[in-house]
């Protein structure tokens, strides 16, 4: 399952992200409530203070190999809805939820990431186990609370439902196009 956090400081450009995923990506089939975002100030310089973040599934399942291009819309995403100066108004990062554990996409390498291609790299950041998700030295402190854990479970069950369904991924969100060049 394709999902994402969205870290924002104004709803209205939250509302245009998730527009804008759907778009890419297909219908969201499960989205978390509301989280402050506290755990780190890392992003305030650039987006300002107080941001809140959201986490969304998505119902088309993709193939795990897409994940490179996906990091790539959800960043050109981001530049299409940056302020003049280019400051992000939104964060969007995308990650595959499978059975087994959470895989995060990200821009910046790091000893224990793995490079994917075309600038992106693989971050195991949640490994599923013994019913629930353990997190990793490397893990960022939001993903190991049980507040996003929890949301995390919901997807992992709608993912097994649409195993369960069909195990075939969805080749109109696959490749991460825009609805417009869908073939379906």
């Amino acid at each position: 399952m394709l999902m994402a956090s969205i870290l924002y400081r104004q709803g209205a450009y939250r509302d245009l992200a998730l527009e804008r995923l759907n778009a890419l990506f297909g219908p969201v089939a499960v989205q978390g409530p509301e989280f402050a975002f506290d755990q780190t100030t890392y992003y305030e310089a650039e987006m300002g203070a107080n941001l809140r973040r959201i986490l969304v599934g998505f119902a088309p399942l993709v193939p795990r190999e897409s994940l490179v291009e996906c990091k790539l819309a959800t960043n050109a995403l981001e530049q299409e809805l940056a302020d003049g100066s280019g400051r992000r108004r939104v964060n969007v990062d995308p990650g595959l939820l499978t059975v087994e554990n959470l895989v995060l996409a990200t821009g910046k390498n790091f000893g224990h990431r793995i490079y994917l291609g075309k600038g992106i790299y693989a971050e195991l950041t949640l490994i599923y186990r013994q019913g629930g998700f353990s997190a990793l030295p490397w893990t960022y402190p939001d993903y190991a609370s049980r507040e996003l854990q929890e949301v995390l479970l919901v997807m992992r069950q709608h993912l097994l439902a649409a195993l369960r369904r069909s195990t075939a991924p969805d080749p109109a969100h696959g490749k991460c196009r825009p609805a417009a060049d869908r073939t379906r």
